[in-house]
């Protein structure tokens, strides 16, 4: 390992040696949050710093094993702000359940340097790798309340729907080392570019490779009919892990998805663009549906959290069509998502506080009352997930319709890239009704019985005042977000 090596790796090390410093000064305070929580967010800050830094130039470490490039500097920032809001938003809920802190945030960035490490991934086994490290501290997260049998339910389903998902991933990636003789996706590429233009076969061992990989990664975004773990995980978590899980491990798989499919496999698209199709038609659909039914806010927003996955496919498959916009409205989208969605999960986990209180419809009756800013802040982030203007989440689908109908008109898809667009149109149409919903019940439902108001921490207001002032700027100004993923995106132009 060279010099140049450590320098590239640099902000996947700073988390490594941040996750391991947070565990130090447990052991030296054990039980005092301050020290903790100090350590983490300066950790951040670090890691942050280191990013933008080594994200000046491209390079790449280990023999062209990880790459830094626009997108990896992207996709890092992204999930440090999500790990940031994360760790300010948990603590309130934590303490009154006596859960320790200072683990929880420990875990919580051993769990982002996974994702960063997916981020920057130009080998398949380094992919992988970055997948499991991403994965593995969510199955402990998901169970970090032990004493909750919810809690410990929805984490051994997602640790067997996961490992089991991970298995496929693996299988399929060995399928396609065996087929091309390499795991470096730069290589990987050039294989399938003589595949596509038929100088080499495609082999069935190639093509179950891909069936498999392709498999795997649905688990991982919880993409129909893959989907089944997600409802019972995010309700039996505490509610800060739903927030988490609901955007931190999605963007991770998005990347990995990224990183497999428009780069090792991107001469095959014509392969695997309709695919994406069906995945995001249904999953949009399926999830949208289900949620109407649903009469608890936090297992709503798990399905939710499943038809926004189809939204962010059709960017993809609009990429996969032809249409770099695709890419852009993808990465636009990840990121708007990830702040309204865990604003409004905080909010969720505002409420629940005081242990003993549910996440059902009738906790948020009358909530203008007695709560009124968060009953608010959570109107705002709930509209924009619904997609009204002028919120982060209106543009966000703008994008990826805008780019699914530039591709139907492009691309030797044609109608079937326009009825996507148009069916994810009615998908945002129908999920007005479940999000407004909640407004209703909050502003015009009387209270079942009066509840206290509550104390919440600064670092609670704080979080909220980041993702509000996130969401309402994206939408308002999306041109400041647009640029960088453009920069991003423009890796896979070619």
């Amino acid at each position: 390992m060279s010099f140049s090596d450590i320098v590239t790796l640099a902000p996947f090390v700073a988390a490594v040696l941040v996750a391991a410093a947070i565990i130090v000064v447990d052991f030296i305070a054990p039980g005092r949050k301050v020290p903790a929580l100090a350590v983490t967010f300066i950790g951040l800050a670090l890691v942050a710093a280191l990013t933008v830094v080594t994200g000046q130039t491209s390079s790449t470490a280990f023999n062209g094993a990880y790459v830094v490039d626009p997108l990896t500097t992207f996709l890092d920032m992204l999930f440090v702000a999500i790990v940031a809001l994360t760790v300010a938003f948990a603590p309130d809920y934590l303490e009154q359940r006596t859960l320790p802190v200072a683990e929880f945030n420990a875990v919580l960035v051993f769990a982002m340097s996974g994702a960063m490490l997916l981020a920057g991934s130009a080998d398949l086994l380094v992919l992988f790798l970055g997948l499991e490290l991403m994965v593995l501290p969510g199955y402990v997260l998901a169970g970090y309340h032990k004493s909750d049998g919810f809690s410990t339910e929805g984490a051994i389903k997602y640790f067997l729907l996961g490992s089991f998902s991970s298995a496929i991933f693996l299988f399929g990636l060995a399928f396609v080392w065996g087929m091309t003789g390499t795991t470096n996706i730069a290589a990987v590429a050039a294989y399938m570019g003589q595949v596509n233009s038929g100088a080499l076969p495609l082999t069935p061992g190639l093509g179950m490779g891909l069936a498999f990989m392709t498999t795997g990664v649905a688990f991982k975004i919880a993409a129909v009919p893959f989907h089944y773990w997600t409802p019972d995980a995010y309700q039996g978590s505490p509610t800060p892990v739903t927030g988490y899980l609901s955007v931190g491990p999605k963007v991770g798989a998005f990347a990995l998805i990224i990183r497999l499919f428009a780069g090792a496999l991107g001469d095959l698209a014509i392969d695997w663009t309709m695919v994406f199709m069906v995945l995001a038609a249904l999953t949009m659909t399926l999830g949208n549906l289900v949620a109407l039914q649903q009469d608890n806010v936090k297992r709503m927003l798990a399905y939710s959290s499943i038809a926004h996955t189809g939204y962010m496919l059709v960017g993809f498959a609009a990429f996969g069509a032809g249409n770099i916009r695709g890419m852009e409205g993808l990465l636009y989208y990840g990121a708007a998502y990830a702040f309204m969605n865990l604003g409004a999960f905080a909010v969720v986990a505002a409420l629940q506080k005081r242990p003993g209180i549910t996440s059902n419809l009738t906790t948020f009756a009358g909530l203008v009352r007695r709560e009124p800013a968060l009953a608010w802040l959570l109107t705002l982030f709930l509209l924009s997930l619904t997609g009204i203007p002028p919120t982060a989440g209106f543009f966000g689908k703008f994008y990826v319709i805008l780019a699914a109908i530039e591709a139907g008109q492009t691309s030797t898809y044609g109608g079937w890239m326009t009825a996507l667009a148009v069916l994810t149109m009615l998908n945002a149409a129908a999920a007005a009704f479940y999000y407004l919903r909640v407004v209703v019940y909050m502003f015009m439902r009387d209270p079942g019985e009066e509840l206290p108001t509550l104390r919440h921490g600064r670092l609670v207001w704080t979080g909220l005042a980041v993702s509000t002032v996130l969401t309402i700027v994206l939408g308002l100004f999306p041109n400041v977000l647009l640029t960088i993923v453009g920069n991003a995106a423009a890796v896979f132009a070619g």
